[in-house]
């Protein structure tokens, strides 16, 4: 008994432990719909193209290049902004993103969409010096005059700093496929979703500032961060623009613990179904933050689900889901015993960090 004791205490911490684990950071939590749009359904879709590619989210991107195209975007403005992106998030995302578009002009095309081709992009072979010329479009960005080399990571790489100037100011942006004003659109939206590089996501927004982008406009593109991204990174944006940062836990959030009995002879058909369940919950409503099946060691019948949910609305919400509703009905005769057990988190401050080790 004293062993039996011993363990149950082990589990109760370990869920305690497991219930400060939020998966807030990728809640993709619902944004503000009562506040119109500033930004048009072109432009919103840049910047989720941008962020899409940018965190390297290839399953959610397909959906968004179709909106995009759908919304009026050429195929060449939509391939400019992928291949503009490898400067900031990599070749790796960018190819893979380039990759994915192909397979979706391919899929448009088979269903009979005919998307407008656009203006291909040219190089300037006349240009000499590419350095001046990247360096007067920074200038023309930043407003300020840029020294050659650039002060501190110019003088002590310069070759990073020549690349900066003659590729990515000069051979990237002279292509017209995109205005300067989309192309900042497109490396704010990137910066916001990617982590460590608050410092360039600062410098982009006073970039894009100065030349026509305005603050509602960069309230939108964080609406998007946070649907697309999480509330964390839509909050450095806000937080560059001086706006009020979203909570990234509600305080009304929700964690419950599910203790289930399960009739021995129905085990393995149960757990198929919570698998098959919890699965879909999570992926499928941006509400549900964890839903994590166990069971004990001592007795495989007995089930703990510790369940996390952004508010009570997303629970109420998730009780009316089809998948739930399908796992109501077809485990009822499975179920042998239920308890119900809400629990308050002691020590919100420090949930976001608990399980970084895991990563």
């Amino acid at each position: 008994m004293k062993m039996i004791s011993m363990s149950r205490n082990k589990t109760q911490v370990w869920i305690l432990l497991l219930i400060l684990m939020l998966k807030v950071n990728s809640m993709n939590a619902q944004p503000d719909k009562d506040r119109k749009w500033t930004l048009s359904p072109q432009q919103q879709s840049i910047a989720s193209i941008a962020a899409l590619t940018a965190t390297g989210d290839m399953q959610n991107l397909p959906l968004q290049l179709n909106a995009g195209l759908d919304a009026g975007l050429t195929i060449e403005e939509t391939k400019e902004i992928l291949v503009q992106l490898y400067a900031y998030a990599g070749f790796p995302r960018s190819l893979n993103a380039i990759g994915t578009l192909m397979s979706v002009v391919e899929k448009r095309k088979a269903n009979g969409i005919k998307d407008k081709q656009g203006k291909v992009g040219t190089a300037n072979k006349n240009t000499v010096d590419k350095y001046e010329q990247g360096r007067k479009v920074l200038e023309q960005l930043t407003k300020t005059q840029q020294s050659k080399p650039a002060p501190g990571f110019g003088e002590f790489a310069p070759r990073i700093d020549a690349f900066l100037k003659e590729h990515l100011f000069a051979d990237i942006f002279e292509s017209h496929v995109l205005t300067m004003q989309q192309r900042e659109l497109v490396t704010i939206s990137a910066l916001a979703s990617m982590t460590g590089v608050e410092s360039q996501l600062q410098s982009h927004v006073k970039m894009g500032t100065n030349i026509g982008i305005t603050e509602n406009e960069l309230a939108d593109v964080a609406k998007l961060i946070e649907k697309f991204i999480n509330r964390t990174q839509a909050n450095t944006l806000r937080k560059a623009i001086s706006k009020h940062v979203t909570p990234v836990i509600e305080p009304d959030m929700m964690v419950r613990i599910s203790e289930i009995g399960i009739v021995p002879e129905f085990l393995n058909e149960y757990n198929a179904i919570l698998k098959e369940e919890s699965s879909a919950s999570v992926e499928k409503e941006p509400g549900v933050i964890a839903i994590f099946p166990m069971s004990t060691k001592e007795q495989p019948t007995q089930i703990r689900i510790v369940e996390i949910y952004a508010d009570s609305a997303a629970y109420q919400s998730h009780l009316k889901t089809p998948h739930f509703q399908h796992y109501k009905t077809t485990t009822l005769k499975m179920v042998k015993s239920l308890k119900l057990v809400d629990m308050n988190s002691l020590d919100q401050q420090t949930m976001l960090g608990i399980f970084k080790k895991l990563k």
